[in-house]
């Protein structure tokens, strides 16, 4: 299975367990890697046989802005079932980091995958 990938996203999310922190949309980063079969577009060079990085990403975006959730283990499967259902991807690894959640970390967060890794 290929992989294609954004690093590094920056997301705003209403985040957070404590009220003081839902009180405007928290920054977020994220990276990403989706499992798909990217031949069709390595035949034909074109950008609607691929999965287009700008339209994932803008999805993201989207999404993270319109939620409400009290824990990132939330939001991240939130943006992975939305993912999974837009786009063409049979597996994906999202890590959603929180910077500056606790004193001393550069960032806090959670990796989940879902999906089937394809065996050669």
């Amino acid at each position: 299975m290929d992989r294609v990938f954004i690093e590094g996203l920056e997301l705003r999310a209403r985040i957070g367990a404590w009220e003081w922190e839902r009180q405007l949309q928290q920054r977020l980063r994220l990276d990403l890697e989706l499992g798909t079969d990217t031949r069709a577009a390595a035949a034909s060079d074109a950008l609607e046989d691929a999965v287009s990085y700008s339209a994932v990403a803008e999805c993201l975006c989207e999404r993270a802005a319109t939620t409400d959730y009290r824990l990132l283990e939330a939001l991240a499967e939130d943006l992975a079932a939305h993912l999974r259902e837009h786009f063409p991807v049979r597996w994906l690894r999202l890590t959603l980091h929180k910077p500056g959640a606790v004193a001393g970390a550069r960032s806090v967060g959670v990796c989940i995958e879902r999906g089937e890794v394809a065996t050669p």
